[in-house]
């Protein structure tokens, strides 16, 4: 499967698979799950060929009302045609996005997710677009091409 959108969870040896498999639904739909690695290399890793996956994501950054916050994250983390960001593992199992700027800032391990698009800018705006006064200036519709074939 091609992956527009990965999520990367570390899973460490004291944690229950089934809860940080639960972490993944909350920020996204995926295309295609799996466990990797054992010991303190083991991993949950979620794929999906479509930005749309990313809709619970994009519902959770305006309930958290964060998108200022999100923006400048999403901002820093582009590189060429991957943008990557980290996301606190213990604050999105307490149902709050929290960004970090480094793995140690997570301590149980960081939500790597990495969005793979040739226009980032317009992902990005459409995930955290630029706000007045807290609220989006304007909402753009999740850009094109959403899905990507094999």
């Amino acid at each position: 499967m091609w992956e527009r959108v990965r999520v990367e969870i570390p899973i460490r040896p004291t944690e229950k698979e089934e809860v940080i498999l639960k972490l993944i639904e909350t920020i996204m739909t995926p295309g295609e799950v799996r466990i990797e690695g054992e010991g303190l290399g083991k991993r949950a890793l979620a794929i999906s060929p479509c930005l749309s996956s990313l809709n619970k994501f994009f519902i959770l950054l305006r309930r958290e009302r964060i998108l200022d916050s999100a923006r400048k994250y999403l901002l820093k983390g582009k590189q060429g045609d991957t943008l990557t960001f980290m996301l606190h593992k213990q604050a999105l199992a307490g149902g709050r996005v929290s960004f970090v700027s480094n793995e140690s800032e997570s301590p149980l391990g960081p939500i790597v997710v990495t969005i793979s698009h040739p226009a980032l800018d317009a992902v990005i705006d459409w995930l955290a677009p630029i706000t007045r006064e807290g609220r989006p200036i304007k909402e753009i519709s999740i850009p094109e091409p959403d899905c990507q074939s094999d």
